[in-house]
């Protein structure tokens, strides 16, 4: 967080070139912000806040927090998630005590972003966009700022475990149903067939994402 303080200047010559301090944060006032989207989280507060010359405060609080998202499954694996981290401070109308604003553009945190983002893992972080805008409530508006992540899954894992095996299925059961088999054997091969579609709806039922109001086309099949 960043934000400037006029009452609280000094001249560097004045003060043996110092044009910078560091003092408690419950010194001076602060914005207190809050992550719409948040269930629960841990903070690691920090005790101090950097003070520049030109009345500039600088405060960095590190979060680690849990957000609910709307999942859209639709094309699971090969679906693309959208969710939004919206932050905002709703005891502070913007018109009159606080506007915030973003200081990094859209290009410049994404480029931040996957230097911190885990590349090998399930999902692949590919866009984040920034949106700035009032939201009323209470007969008052109030700032916030909506961080829009785009995260894209990786389908590989899905494909090898669950697609390839279930059209190898298919692929056989078109084989034996048109082949010269004997009538025993089709029954014995379909038999065995069934069983192992049985054991891939399970696994299935076990991948698929259960928070989403449409299941998955590959679950409908």
């Amino acid at each position: 967080q960043e934000w400037k303080n006029t009452f609280a200047t000094w001249d560097p010559q004045d003060f043996c070139n110092i044009s910078k301090v560091f003092l408690p944060t419950d010194t001076y006032w602060s914005p207190h912000i809050f992550i719409l989207e948040r269930v629960n989280g841990q903070n690691w507060n920090l005790d101090y806040m950097t003070i520049m010359h030109n009345g500039t405060f600088n405060s960095v609080q590190p979060l680690q927090v849990t957000l609910t998202c709307s999942l859209m499954i639709l094309k699971f694996p090969f679906d693309t998630q959208t969710c939004n981290l919206s932050i905002a401070s709703f005891l502070y109308p913007a018109v009159k005590d606080l506007v915030m604003k973003t200081r990094r553009t859209s290009a410049e945190m994404m480029k931040s972003s996957q230097s911190y983002f885990l590349t090998d893992g399930e999902w692949k972080f590919i866009n984040l966009s920034i949106i700035e805008y009032t939201e009323k409530a209470d007969e008052e508006e109030f700032s916030v700022v909506t961080y829009v992540i785009s995260m894209e899954r990786r389908p590989t894992l899905y494909v090898l475990n669950l697609i390839l095996p279930t059209c190898a299925l298919y692929v056989l059961d078109m084989a034996v149903l048109f082949g010269p088999s004997s009538l025993e054997e089709k029954i014995d091969f379909q038999i065995a067939i069934i069983l192992g579609s049985s054991m891939l709806a399970v696994i299935l039922n076990n991948m698929l994402p259960t928070s989403s109001n449409k299941p998955p086309v590959i679950g409908t099949h």
